[in-house]
């Protein structure tokens, strides 16, 4: 049976990691069925309420690079249930994650949700838009009156997600979400 993001996760080396570790049988026959290749209502919901995701990418050199990517809730928009995109605001500027994009398309990211102690993982083929490229797309992922400075689009084709297991997940809080706890304790 397929697992979507663990038939890529899966390597030989990773496989050898398994076995080495002696929990190869815990993947050898796995039984589920999760293709987890579509995003459904409750992918949508959590990835609307991210404010911040990580996103890994490979350079040409082989070298990974996580970047940290943030915006208002709900920057990551589902454009549908194979697709996201966001306007990447201008940061440093150093290009990182865009150079090793014109190398290499593919990207993880994790969105973390730590009050839930929850993890989306998902892989994705990435393509950088010019703002001016698709107007529509542009439009609906620019956040009016958000102070960041969009330079581009990042569009993301679905290829596999999981979700994670909570266990080593440290709660916490944003200051948004403590002030709406301290609010809803006080009335």
């Amino acid at each position: 049976m397929s697992y979507g993001f663990m038939n890529i996760a899966l390597t030989p080396s990773v496989r050898a990691a398994q076995a080495a570790m002696g929990a190869d049988h815990l993947w050898h026959d796995f039984k589920g069925h999760r293709e987890f290749d579509r995003f459904t209502h409750n992918e949508a919901a959590f990835i609307a309420e991210r404010d911040s995701f990580y996103m890994a990418s490979v350079s040409e050199t082989g070298w990974p690079y996580v970047q940290h990517r943030g915006g208002p809730r709900g920057f990551l928009k589902v454009v549908d249930d194979r697709t996201l995109a966001f306007a990447d605001f201008r940061g440093n500027r150093q290009y990182i994650s865009t150079g090793n994009l014109r190398a290499n398309d593919r990207v993880s990211l994790f969105l973390m949700d730590y009050a839930h102690r929850a993890r989306l993982k998902i892989y994705a083929h990435a393509q950088v838009l010019a703002l001016e490229a698709d107007p529509a797309l542009t439009a609906q992922v620019v956040a009016p009156g958000y102070r960041g400075k969009p330079e581009r689009i990042v569009r993301l084709r679905l290829e596999a997600f999981d979700w994670n297991c909570a266990q080593h997940i440290t709660p916490r809080w944003s200051e948004a979400e403590i002030r709406a706890l301290q609010a809803s304790a006080g009335a």
